[in-house]
């Protein structure tokens, strides 16, 4: 069977949520036991030595010398497709149409856009539906293609895998889309746990201006994550408690994040939150290795990855009880109401004194963690693919 999969997210160098999920989903697929009973077909929006390299490095970890198509794994086959406008639409679908694989695997919500009947079996990964329940932390023309796309891909596909339960009822729900279409396939955390020496972490954290003991946000800041409440909730603990600890919120400035700069200068917290962009991946576990604790009080996910990510580096959590972060998260988090800044803040207040509470939820992490795996979640998505080929 050719298995073709859009790999355009899988070799981005920048990766926030669908990223490393396209990245670790297909390193497990093409990783598996049996993955030479298949041929995989690669699409990229890449030049074709570049792709090599790319998928070299996803692949082992390392890059040739010689970009050299040998390099690759005989039953893997690189379509180099480089970028151009509408990239999925244009590229993608006349790729497909002309060469069909027998099952196409979109890892990220968008089925390309062609006659149902020229479209292979297709499989598609559907992780939130976030924008119908805040449409206004979404710019119109995007909420509208989020929604139109999503359709879309959801009416087209043979199945749906949902990275959640609560993406699946929300896909039923929006869409309805009958249940027996849909598998729930959980991520996991780091396909690549890095690791850091004590020296290393202190030198990551001295260029870095991080000077004082911190608790911790990693994610794209944008309106969904909640943070200014999370702000406003510090600013509360440091008004009416004495506390010794920085807040750092680490990740990519997304729509409307300038308001977070200012509601910073205007509670007068410019020397003690912090806002760091984008972090590698090989870095991040400074981070997550030094934090006090780490807030994720975000208004909706369809996953929630970075808790997973910090428990895994023993980090006691607070997240938000909404959408799939209970289910993510499990009895290993303090859940609060994101709507709430005094609850918010009381579980900051608590993560950052109840030293039973801590080692409480840091065991409790460890074990969660464990239900998660990309080897399990890529033996699920074989199975589908197989599934829709008979």
């Amino acid at each position: 069977m050719i298995i073709g999969i859009d790999a355009s997210r899988t070799l981005r160098t920048t990766q926030t949520g669908t990223e490393k999920y396209s990245s670790a989903i297909t390193h497990h697929l093409l990783t598996l036991p049996n993955a030479d009973q298949h041929r995989w077909r690669l699409y990229t929006d890449r030049p074709q030595a570049e792709s090599i390299a790319l998928i070299q490095r996803l692949l082992c970890g390392t890059v040739p010398n010689e970009l050299e198509t040998s390099s690759i794994p005989a039953h893997v086959e690189i379509c180099a497709l480089p970028a151009r406008r509408m990239w999925t639409h244009r590229a993608l679908a006349q790729e497909i149409v002309q060469r069909p694989p027998d099952v196409l695997f979109i890892p990220a919500h968008v089925v390309p856009f062609i006659l149902r009947r020229r479209l292979p079996r297709t499989v598609v990964t559907i992780h939130d539906i976030g924008y119908r329940y805040f449409p206004q932390t979404h710019k119109l023309a995007q909420r509208l293609y989020l929604d139109w796309s999503t359709r879309w891909s959801v009416t087209t596909a043979r199945k749906i895998i949902a990275v959640s339960q609560a993406t699946a009822d929300d896909v039923q729900r929006f869409y309805a889309v009958p249940a027996a279409k849909i598998s729930v396939i959980h991520e996991a955390g780091s396909h690549q746990m890095p690791t850091i020496s004590a020296e290393q972490r202190h030198q990551v954290l001295q260029a870095h201006g991080v000077k004082r003991p911190f608790a911790l946000f990693v994610g794209t800041l944008q309106p969904r994550k909640n943070l200014s409440r999370l702000i406003q909730a510090y600013a509360f603990l440091r008004a009416r408690q004495h506390i010794a600890w920085d807040l750092l919120l680490v990740g990519q400035a997304g729509w409307a994040s300038q308001s977070l700069h200012e509601l910073t200068a205007a509670l007068g917290l410019v020397d003690h939150v912090h806002f760091l962009a984008y972090v590698e991946d090989a870095i991040m576990p400074a981070f997550f290795a030094a934090a006090q604790f780490f807030c994720f009080p975000s208004l909706f996910e369809g996953f929630g990855l970075p808790v997973l990510e910090a428990q895994s580096y023993g980090v006691p959590v607070m997240t938000a009880n909404n959408s799939s972060l209970p289910e993510v998260a499990g009895d290993a988090a303090l859940l609060v109401d994101p709507t709430d800044v005094d609850a918010i803040a009381n579980a900051m207040l608590r993560l950052s004194q109840d030293e039973e509470l801590r080692q409480h939820l840091i065991r409790a992490g460890y074990e969660n963690v464990k239900r998660f795996s990309w080897e399990q979640a890529a033996a699920q998505t074989l199975a589908v693919l197989e599934e829709v080929e008979e």
